[in-house]
């Protein structure tokens, strides 16, 4: 009988097949732990930032650029991490 948790699409892959779409999920793993490490170091980066929009003349404000980036990072690499980790969810069972 077949295992009705799998999603249908699922259910009849090849073992090469199903390793590609276990490392594709584990890459967006990987990729959904960088997005959560950069949006932690972006709200660190928050502290000096506002200090550095505070203090620095003019429109010279490196600490709110790095923050900005980083929670740019961090948006892509969750929204990408998210999209490859697509399917049925390991954890759930």
């Amino acid at each position: 009988m077949a295992n009705l948790t799998i999603p249908a699409e699922e259910r009849n892959l090849t073992p090469d097949q199903v390793e590609k779409l276990d490392k594709r999920r584990h890459w967006g793993l990987t990729c959904q732990v960088l997005g959560g490490q950069f949006a932690f170091f972006a709200v660190l980066l928050t502290l000096w930032s506002g200090q550095d929009m505070t203090y620095s003349p003019g429109w010279v404000h490196p600490m709110f650029y790095y923050n900005i980036f980083c929670v740019i990072l961090a948006v892509i690499f969750f929204g990408y991490g998210t999209y490859l980790k697509r399917g049925n969810l390991d954890f759930l069972d």
